[in-house]
């Protein structure tokens, strides 16, 4: 893990944006970012995500390029980019625990969000941004083939299995509304001069 600036995020981003989008396009989609929590500890990384944001909002990227393929949304890895919070130690859907995603995090997001988008020329919108509780619930009707899988409904996240309710909400955030409230902040970002 190395820690960077948003400013070394943008050119890691032009660096990968070929690869990214000739990956997606052999998918016949956009690029995508996914948006996570780790559901683990503060300070805790993992190299399942292309990009780890901490408590205090600093960011660090675990891989060479944001190219390399992770294995961090079922079925939607190739040709995306893994974004995650480190925190939800412990968090149940009726309870985000003693480590909850912070406002320096969500903050910090939003501002990877506004940077990775403008820099992979993507719209900041549900089909190119999902946080994964809303890529479980299929919500873009991209269904990867989840059916295949034992989700016949194709979907696994909140009000089916629950598998996957990353970031469906947070402190202040009524429920389902986290990704529309990031997407937004990081709209407002690249309204007012980053990316």
């Amino acid at each position: 893990m190395r820690l960077i600036t948003l400013e070394e995020l943008r050119q890691e981003a032009l660096k990968a944006k070929t690869d990214l989008w000739s990956a997606a396009r052999g998918l016949n989609r956009d690029v995508k970012l996914y948006l996570h929590w780790s559901a683990g500890h503060y300070g805790q990384f993992f190299d399942d995500y292309h990009i780890n944001i901490d408590s205090d909002g600093s960011v660090y990227m675990s891989s060479g390029t944001l190219a390399t393929v992770k294995s961090h949304t079922y079925k939607r890895n190739s040709g995306s980019v893994g974004i995650s919070l480190a925190c939800a130690y412990n968090a149940t859907t009726s309870n985000l625990g003693s480590e909850p995603p912070t406002a320096l995090q969500i903050e910090a997001m939003a501002q990877v969000i506004a940077v990775l988008c403008r820099t992979l020329d993507l719209t900041v919108d549900l089909c190119r941004v999902m946080t994964h509780a809303e890529a479980a619930n299929n919500l873009d009707g991209l269904n990867p083939g989840y059916a295949d899988n034992g989700y016949p409904d194709g979907r696994y996240g909140p009000g089916y299995s629950c598998e996957r309710w990353d970031l469906w909400f947070f402190k202040g955030v009524a429920q389902g509304e986290g990704g529309n409230v990031l997407r937004g902040k990081a709209i407002w970002y690249q309204q007012n001069g980053l990316g």
